[in-house]
């Protein structure tokens, strides 16, 4: 089975290799617009790179050539900085995956899985769960959940128009992933706000409104959803996450801090002034994600994929912090000895 993952080497991307990578008889294509070297150690190691920018006019062709005899076609790549310019943002979230399913029907590819997120989620409840079927409006003041949303469309036209297709979705919760802490702290800190005191000295008091509820899920957890996915030809939405749910009291728990409730205008407008004056790369509308989304269940994953996590949400929040708080990166990544605060992020 030939199976290409566009956007190998971001933080999803790790655990897909990883996974495909206990298969046997899989030939791994990785898609990146930077990729690691010849030499690079596992899971780089044994796929064979492609080298394209999926917003360029020219990507639809290479895309093709790097497509050609795919069983099937995993897309992750996403831009997450730099928010503040919206337009370069979409030129890769939106544009990128449409060049990407344009190549996908060129190359005649049977299967695309695309990562969709709980961020293409309408409002919803906090108290209750929904499936597959709840709205993909997203929240309009995020920009992630604004493009996730235009993403969903985009897969719902393609099915209509290539019903030989089979076109899966995964909508995870929060990803975490230990060898992905310096990317979070570039994509989201930046270099004035302090880290590695995080699992060094307690936090004290943990000040957050009382719906800042998530959902989380360890990135090799997700990395076995999209094998099983492509493994079982599974059409259709699949929403990714694991348990307990997140909310202050277990942020709380893990930074060894006291949690006090309190509005939510007075966190968001700290937010936002920080986030305007660059001193912190989090922009508003996470926020809006976390306290609007609602709670999903992952009942149709675990029935028809047969999936089933091994770390619960705690162990796999604990984990990425302290991949934060020691601005830890995968050996040989292509991100290694990248500045901060770049423009953009890798695919």
């Amino acid at each position: 089975m030939r199976i290409v993952v566009v956007g190998a080497t971001g933080n999803v991307g790790l655990g897909v290799l990883r996974r495909l990578q206990r298969e046997q008889d899989i030939e791994i294509v990785g898609v990146a617009r930077r990729v690691p070297g010849p030499d690079a150690p596992p899971p780089y190691a044994g796929v064979s790179w492609h080298a394209i920018d999926i917003a360029e006019d020219t990507a639809v062709r290479d895309l093709t050539l790097a497509l050609s005899g795919a069983d099937a076609v995993i897309s992750l790549a996403w831009l997450l900085q730099p928010n503040h310019d919206e337009r370069v943002l979409a030129a890769t979230n939106v544009g990128g995956l449409r060049h990407v399913l344009q190549a996908v029907a060129a190359a005649g590819v049977p299967q695309v899985v695309v990562a969709s997120s709980v961020g293409a989620y309408s409002q919803g409840p906090k108290t209750a769960r929904v499936d597959e079927t709840w709205p993909t409006g997203s929240i309009a003041s995020s920009h992630y959940g604004r493009h996730k949303a235009r993403v969903e469309r985009m897969l719902d036209a393609f099915e209509g128009t290539h019903p030989d297709i089979v076109v899966t979705r995964l909508r995870p919760g929060l990803v975490m992933n230990r060898k992905a802490g310096a990317d979070l702290v570039r994509l989201f800190v930046g270099p004035f706000v302090p880290t590695r005191w995080m699992t060094r000295v307690p936090l004290g008091v943990l000040p957050m409104p009382i719906r800042t509820v998530s959902q989380v899920v360890h990135v090799d957890d997700l990395g076995d959803a999209f094998w099983r996915a492509v493994d079982r030809r599974a059409g259709g939405a699949f929403n990714i996450a694991t348990e307990p749910r997140v909310g202050p009291e277990e942020v709380a728990e893990v930074l060894k801090a006291r949690w006090i409730p309190v509005r939510i205008a007075p966190v968001r407008g700290a937010i936002w002034l920080a986030w305007q004056l660059h001193l912190i790369r989090v922009d508003p509308g996470w926020l809006d994600i976390a306290l609007s989304v609602p709670v999903m269940s992952t009942e149709r994953a675990r029935r028809v994929l047969g999936w089933e996590p091994e770390v619960d949400a705690i162990d796999a929040l604990r984990e990425a912090i302290v991949g934060v708080a020691d601005h830890e990166i995968e050996a040989a990544s292509p991100h290694l000895g990248r500045h901060p605060w770049p423009p953009t992020m890798a695919q």
